[in-house]
């Protein structure tokens, strides 16, 4: 397709899962009026997410709910012809939990991430996921990352290499827990949380959808900072610290070949130089 209308959600969603469906599905509804065809929201939009990272409370973890179950039909009812990503703790038969990401319209799930990379004590409460594959929606072939992931460049390379034109990045990143700065936009993590979105685009000449947590849960205050990235790494709409939706309307397919119309990094990688290179080609 030709333009699409792209929105980027910064918010905040904590453990009761009752009010975080009717908050998203009320989100939907209002950039349904503004006519947003990609709507991105934040991991763990559906029940929160961890209160501390390095030593998850285990009488406090996220609740676990069924892809299948209520919570996420009552999404797919709200999406009509739009392309939403929603974060979510997975359940699983052995009763351990994914964090994970999915991707519906009104015609049902399109795709689906769990989450890769674990930073600090993240494994004490989630299980590790152990791909990257991008999928084709209404608004193109779209690939999901889930916060933490998006620091390894292989990521976004891998789903670019399947395919992805745009990259859904998922997040619940929080300032800094070691060092945090008196003022959220001087935080370190607030450097690198925008570093990594631009890096990511701009390396792989896609455009990259970041939407994130506001507000506090537990010992972490989290970033905000939703943004739509373009495929030269510049940042085209942000919420900046605040709540809110990021929106831009682009014309991906021709943003992406102006991009690459003198330097393809996809054409141009030469994986045959690199060590290891199979992994960063194979999803």
């Amino acid at each position: 397709m030709a333009v699409v209308t792209i929105g980027a959600v910064a918010a905040h969603f904590g453990r009761d899962v009752d009010r975080c469906v009717t908050k998203v599905v009320g989100i939907i509804e209002s950039a349904a009026r503004e006519g947003v065809q990609l709507l991105v929201f934040p991991d763990a939009c559906l029940g929160g997410y961890l209160g501390d990272l390095r030593s998850p409370d285990p009488a406090d973890p996220p609740p676990a709910l069924d892809p299948d179950g209520p919570e996420i039909e009552a999404v797919i009812a709200a999406a009509g012809p739009m392309t939403v990503c929603v974060g979510y703790a997975e359940a699983t038969v052995g009763g351990g939990r994914y964090n994970s990401a999915i991707c519906v319209s009104g015609d049902g799930v399109l795709g689906t991430h769990r989450k890769v990379h674990q930073p600090a004590g993240e494994s004490l409460a989630y299980l590790p996921g152990d791909a990257f594959t991008a999928f084709d929606t209404p608004v193109g072939r779209v690939g999901m990352l889930i916060d933490y992931d998006k620091t390894f460049p292989e990521s976004v390379r891998a789903l670019t290499l399947d395919g992805a034109s745009i990259i859904a990045a998922l997040s619940a990143w929080p300032a800094s827990v070691t060092d945090r700065a008196s003022r959220l936009p001087a935080d370190r993590q607030s450097r690198l949380f925008d570093l990594y979105d631009c890096a990511r685009a701009a390396e792989n000449q896609v455009v990259l959808v970041s939407a994130n947590q506001t507000g506090v849960m537990g010992s972490l205050q989290f970033l905000g900072q939703a943004k739509v990235v373009g495929p030269g790494g510049d940042i085209v709409a942000t919420t900046r610290s605040k709540g809110g939706l990021a929106k831009v309307a682009l014309d991906v397919d021709a943003e992406i070949a102006r991009a690459r119309k003198v330097l393809n990094h996809v054409a141009e990688l030469r994986l045959d130089a690199y060590r290891g290179a199979d992994r960063c080609a194979s999803p």
